[in-house]
């Protein structure tokens, strides 16, 4: 059973389209690219390592919005 933190978090999170966290991983690539094209090297790591988080965040909305359903 789930608190009600969590509860509210998950239905905030539902209502948000998975093509959001889809897209904001590709631009966090991109932004990386360019980041390591104009030498900033560490930033650009940081900004990179941005898209599995939000890969992760995509999968556990499809999660959330199935187990809703049910």
């Amino acid at each position: 059973k789930e608190g009600p933190v969590a509860r509210v978090i998950e239905e905030q999170t539902a209502k948000i389209p998975s093509d959001v966290f889809l897209w904001a991983a590709v631009a966090s690539m991109g932004v990386s690219l360019t980041l390591k094209c104009l030498n900033r090297k560490h930033t650009a790591l940081f900004v990179g390592q941005w898209a599995a988080p939000f890969l992760l965040l995509g999968i556990y909305n499809k999660i959330v919005k199935t187990e809703g359903h049910d």
